[in-house]
């Protein structure tokens, strides 16, 4: 349902319109009575949300937000039926991706049809409730009341899947007058884990809280307290489900015995190899047979199985949801960097892992920091001068956090002495391109590391693309001119050799941009299409995807032509000696895709695992611990079903996760976050 659907919109691309959207001019405008909430971070507003009941008995709303650059403007009409239930409802305008357009109608004969920029049907309505793939997310407000109304028996949804709600216990807060109550509760059904709303004394909806909150006007200020309670609450509910995985009978020696290895070293394959693990660490390697089985260890058979380091995704930004660190490691990931987090949420991550209280990968932690601006990140440690933002350097290094990341809205001349003071101080340095600046500028200003593929492609874009990478540019201009750049010319190649001169490191990102590049119908993108029969439909329905919006007179194949350019980067990076560190920027489950496209882009299989391995390891200076099979070295890895060598698609068909040395049944790992059976 859209209550949870909301905040995976911030990271994923949508719908492709078949017509022009509605304009901004020809939406709804609310009147001075109407219900106004507002969507906010500590970065600062970025939005509006009105609701009001038209002269007809309708129900009425309108969004308008801006994030990061990205515009959203829709409206919403919704009829109610005797029973409460939508009967209509209309969707109009825009998001970053494309038209909004969603209509729903319930016939005389009590069928329900449904169309969306994604998918259309029609079902008996039933005793079901339509769940809107859209629109403004206020307009959920009555879908949450219906799941209060409808207590323990929940609620049967179209196109598929059921929800329900627990509610807990109130919380004070301050409100514009005064104290009062609000109640946290928790939807199921409708996601991959339990998502959190707040309802007020009465038990209807009052809000959401976390980076990004959705609260009445007037109530931005509490959002921070109500996260906080958020996440105190979510953080017991997983530390039973981590208790029971993370328990000593999962803790005894394992011997894997006859499989094939990937030494990540090397970068080779090695068959009828035997793993011995105990006490956490990877004890002993050595030929199938030879290692004698310990009193009271359990034997694997890895005969048609692979053995690999545990995965690494180096560009997962941890927080917000604990539910998705437990999917993580039921997908493979072992370790992660998270290019951008936030400091407390990244310390309480740290400590609970370390305590047992939850599942979770290991890694290292990066804090975003950015200038004071509309256009700056949510979450980030805002700045409005050079001597801030070393002293945000320093407050990162204070928290015992790894680095510092510098975003689109940096004023350029602060890098140099913030990025210089990172390195004093032993922290990595990396970031998207602030306007204004080209990569190799940031790369001379100081960055050891250049996030995302379209980051990367600004060297060769026009100036006026430079100027405002802070906005749409930075994904628009790339789609527009990177179909003509010639990634052979003189120019390329010296940019290329000159960052693996100075050992700079890429993280791509390419699955971040395929789907919404070169997506022309109502296809799950590649990434997403092996886990959409195990997973919730509102989710796999999330996933369809129409593709990025065209503009200026361009095409879908020009967009595939500018895509297939972001690819053939890699391969020319990785050929000219630059390290390349696989990352996701999504749920984490997007990593063997990511490796998929490094193949397409030159790499060996061989190479593009070891870009999910031992480079991160040695990126983060825990190769000594984890990113390679050895003895003495952490036993946080993974067994798969099938050759690896042969077909990476094998990575996702994971059968036993060893993390710190627990052994992990991944069956039961997916279906605690969420999963309904292994991928395709």
């Amino acid at each position: 349902m859209r209550f949870k659907l909301f905040a995976l919109s911030l990271l994923a691309t949508s719908s492709l319109a078949t017509a022009e959207p509605t304009p901004k001019e020809q939406l709804l405008q609310p009147p001075p009575t109407a219900q106004h909430y507002t969507i906010s971070s500590t970065a600062g507003k970025h939005g509006d949300i009105w609701g009001w009941k038209t002269d007809d008995g309708k129900l009425a709303h309108r969004m308008s937000m801006s994030l990061r650059g990205w515009i959203t403007e829709t409206d919403q009409l919704t009829t109610l039926g005797a029973d409460g239930r939508p009967t209509t409802i209309a969707v109009r305008g825009y998001t970053d991706s494309g038209d909004a357009t969603e209509d729903f109608s319930v016939d005389a004969n009590g069928i329900a049809h449904w169309k969306t920029t994604v998918d259309e049907g029609s079902a008996p309505l039933g005793n079901k409730r339509y769940s809107a793939y859209g629109g403004p997310w206020l307009a959920s407000a009555i879908d949450i009341d219906a799941l209060v109304a409808a207590g323990d028996k929940g609620v049967d949804l179209l196109p598929g899947g059921r929800a329900s709600i627990s509610i807990g216990a109130a919380t004070e807060i301050d409100g514009p007058s005064g104290k009062e109550a609000v109640k946290l509760a928790y939807i199921t059904g409708a996601g991959f884990s339990p998502s959190a709303v707040w309802l007020d004394k009465d038990n209807r909806y009052f809000g959401n809280a976390g980076v990004i909150s959705l609260l009445p006007a007037g109530y931005e200020a509490v959002g921070p307290k109500l996260k906080e309670v958020q996440d105190a609450t979510e953080a017991v509910m997983v530390r039973d489900t981590a208790k029971k995985f993370l328990s000593p009978a999962n803790r005894t020696p394992t011997l894997v015995d006859n499989v094939l290895l990937f030494d990540s070293i090397a970068g080779r394959y090695l068959p009828g190899r035997a793993v011995l693990i105990a006490d956490g660490k990877v004890q002993k390697v050595g030929a199938a047979g030879s290692i004698k089985l310990p009193k009271g260890a359990v034997k694997i058979d890895g005969r048609g199985k692979t053995l690999l380091p545990g995965l690494w995704d180096s560009h997962l930004h941890i927080g917000g949801s604990d539910w998705n660190l437990l999917q993580n490691v039921a997908t493979g990931i072992t370790n992660y960097r998270s290019p951008g987090s936030m400091i407390d949420e990244s310390l309480s991550i740290i400590k609970r892992r370390a305590a047992g209280e939850l599942i979770a990968p290991d890694g290292k932690v990066a804090v975003i920091i950015d200038r004071k601006d509309p256009l700056a990140a949510q979450g980030a440690l805002t700045v409005s001068s050079a001597e801030e933002a070393v002293e945000a350097v320093r407050k990162i290094k204070e928290a015992g956090l790894s680095g510092a990341k510098f975003y689109t809205s940096m004023t350029p001349e602060w890098i140099a002495p913030a990025a210089a003071e990172a390195h004093k101080l032993g922290l990595h340095v990396s970031g998207h391109i602030p306007a204004g600046m080209r990569p190799i500028e940031a790369v001379r200003a100081g960055y050891d590391e250049i996030t995302h593929i379209n980051f990367i492609m600004m060297q060769a874009m026009p100036q006026h693309v430079v100027d405002k990478a802070n906005t749409a540019a930075r994904l628009e201009g790339p789609a527009k001119y990177g179909k003509d750049v010639d990634l052979d010319s003189a120019e390329m190649r010296a940019f290329y050799a000159e960052l693996s001169e100075r050992k700079t490191i890429i993280d791509p990102t390419l699955v971040v941009w395929e789907g919404s590049l070169t997506s022309d119908g109502s296809e799950v993108p590649a990434a997403y299409a092996p886990f959409a029969a195990i997973s919730p439909p509102a989710v796999s329905r999330s996933w369809k995807i129409g593709g990025y919006p065209l503009f200026d007179g361009l095409t879908r194949d020009d967009f595939k032509a500018s895509y297939a350019k972001m690819v053939g980067v890699v391969g020319r990076l990785y050929k000219s000696g630059v390290r390349i560190v696989a990352g996701t920027d999504g749920y984490g489950l997007e990593l063997v895709r990511e490796l998929e496209l490094y193949q397409q882009a030159g790499l060996t299989n061989a190479e593009a695992i070891q870009t999910a391995t031992i480079v991160p390891a040695r990126m983060t200076g825990m190769d000594d611990r984890f990113g390679s099979i050895e003895a003495g070295k952490m036993a946080s890895l993974i067994l798969v079903e099938g050759d690896a060598s042969k077909d990476m698609a094998a990575l996702r068909r994971i059968s036993t996760v060893f993390l710190d040395g627990y052994r992990l049944n991944a069956d039961e790992l997916r279906k605690a976050s969420g999963f309904s059976g292994m991928p395709e």
